[in-house]
């Protein structure tokens, strides 16, 4: 009998101590929780002093056009002076949705995260929050990223202050539009001026610009006769500026053939006479497709300057043939082919 009434004696002993235990052990979880959580609904603190902190605030680049389902992300950067250290448990909660009057807001927060940096006078925090909307309504309406309040601890332990990150508003669109709309009824000023995409556009105006300019330099090159250009100066071309300005009679086929001659021998850097046509063309490659041209043109000096009793009296078109034989030349100097049917109706 002795023996029963010590055990049952230790049973209570037992009994006691383990709920006694159950009960410090709840308390401390129940502490736990309630200082992850002591920031998030306590009293407002007050305010950091403005001299102790710098906010940096990136938002969203517009505040219309979202919908349901959207997400929106906001930076941003604290520099705050010693002693005060942000506290992280009043950072926004992941999945936290906020209420205005009882009601919610349909705004939650979907992710964030945050860093500290040390500097000499003391920190710089970055916050990147990412909220995702998840309201609508049969039209447009007004909606806000919330003001969130960040804490900070002083050097003491009851030196608690705060910083209120402002609200962002924008508007939210529905999905799809009830009834027939009319746009001119519906010119919202909260609605931005609907842009073209003129990158495109732009890209061609900018090719077409350059090929023109290009193609006017290449006419400039072909049929200028001035020498501001490169190759444009050369002794063909200067001939060909100076027969333009003859007049077509004798005297001025002479002074037109002598002038083509002299861009000859400048361009062969000697003299070239009739049986040495072939050496100038092989020296100078570029007058190949003119070797025909070059004996007529001394069959022509030959019978101007030598050959009296078989003088042409048709000035005019033996002037014309110069012209446009030193035209000929003037292009084979710059490296391009010359038109040979030019001289060939000539020839007629």
């Amino acid at each position: 009998m002795d023996l029963n009434l010590t055990m049952i004696k230790t049973k209570c002993f037992s009994y006691k101590w383990l709920s006694f235990f159950s009960a410090s052990l709840l308390a401390i979880i129940l502490s736990f929780c309630s200082a992850s959580l002591t920031f998030a609904n306590d009293e407002p603190s007050p305010e950091i002093p403005a001299n102790k902190i710098k906010s940096f605030l990136t938002n969203p680049e517009r505040d219309v056009g979202y919908t349901v389902g959207d997400i929106l992300t906001r930076k941003i950067r604290l520099d705050v002076q010693k002693p005060y250290r942000l506290i992280p448990t009043t950072l926004p909660i992941v999945g936290y949705e906020r209420r205005y009057k009882n009601q919610v807001t349909g705004i939650e927060v979907r992710k964030i995260s945050h860093s500290e940096e040390s500097t000499r006078n003391g920190y710089t925090y970055t916050i990147n929050i990412e909220y995702q909307v998840f309201t609508t309504g049969p039209t447009a309406k007004p909606v806000a990223l919330p003001a969130e309040v960040v804490k900070f601890q002083g050097g003491k332990k009851d030196d608690i202050v705060q910083y209120t990150i402002p609200s962002f508003r924008f508007r939210v669109s529905p999905l799809a539009v009830f009834g027939a709309v009319k746009i001119e009824y519906d010119m919202s000023t909260f609605n931005p001026p609907f842009l073209l995409q003129t990158y495109p556009e732009k890209q061609k105006l900018v090719a077409y610009l350059t090929t023109l300019m290009l193609s006017l330099i290449g006419l400039l090159y072909i049929l200028g006769s001035r020498a501001w250009m490169p190759l444009m100066g050369r002794p063909f071309a200067n001939a060909a500026r100076t027969l333009k300005k003859l007049k077509t009679n004798e005297d001025g086929v002479r002074q037109g053939i002598s002038r083509i001659h002299q861009a000859l021998n400048a361009t062969a850097k000697t003299s070239v006479f009739n049986d040495s046509i072939h050496l100038f063309c092989t020296e100078n490659p570029k007058f190949k497709p003119l070797e025909n041209e070059l004996k007529r043109f001394f069959e022509m000096s030959h019978a101007v300057f030598f050959d009296t009793q078989h003088q042409s009296s048709n000035h005019e078109k033996n002037m014309l043939w110069l012209r446009t034989f030193c035209r000929q030349c003037r292009d084979c100097e710059r490296g391009l082919i010359p038109n040979l049917k030019s001289t060939e109706a000539l020839k007629k």
